[in-house]
C-alpha cells in the first residue's frame, strides 16, 4: 500500500459512501464526457490526432490541479489512456468506464 497525504488525497484516504460515489460513478462521466465527447472530439476535428490526445491529456490533468501538483501530474498518464481509447473507439462511454476502474484502484490502494 502507497498510502500517503502526497499521492493519496483525503477522498482517497478515508473514502465515505458520498465520495466513494462521485469518484466511480459522477466523475467518470462528466469529466469524460467533457474531455473525451467534448474537447478531444472538437481537437480531432481541428488538429491530427497526437496533438488532440497531448492536449486532451494536459486538460484533464489541469483539471486536477485542484487536488495537487502530484495527483495532477499522476493522472496525465491514465488520461493519455483513455485519449487513446476514445481515438480508437470514439465511445467517451468506454473512456468513463476506464477512468472509473483507475479510480476504484486508487480508492483501494490509498483508503484499504
Amino acid at each position: 500500500m502507497f498510502a500517503s497525504t502526497a499521492l493519496c488525497g483525503p477522498a482517497l484516504l478515508s473514502p465515505d459512501p458520498a465520495a466513494v460515489f462521485r469518484l466511480l460513478l459522477v466523475a467518470p462521466l462528466l469529466e469524460e464526457w467533457i474531455m473525451r465527447a467534448g474537447l478531444h472530439h472538437w481537437l480531432l476535428q481541428r488538429t491530427t490526432p497526437l496533438p488532440a490526445l497531448l492536449g486532451s491529456a494536459a486538460a484533464f490533468s489541469a483539471l486536477h490541479l485542484g487536488s495537487g501538483l502530484m495527483a495532477a501530474t499522476l493522472v496525465f498518464w491514465p488520461a493519455l489512456l483513455f485519449g487513446a481509447a476514445y481515438q480508437r473507439w470514439r465511445d467517451w462511454r468506454l473512456c468513463a468506464l476506464l477512468h472509473g476502474l483507475c479510480n476504484a484502484f486508487a480508492i483501494s490502494a490509498c483508503g484499504y
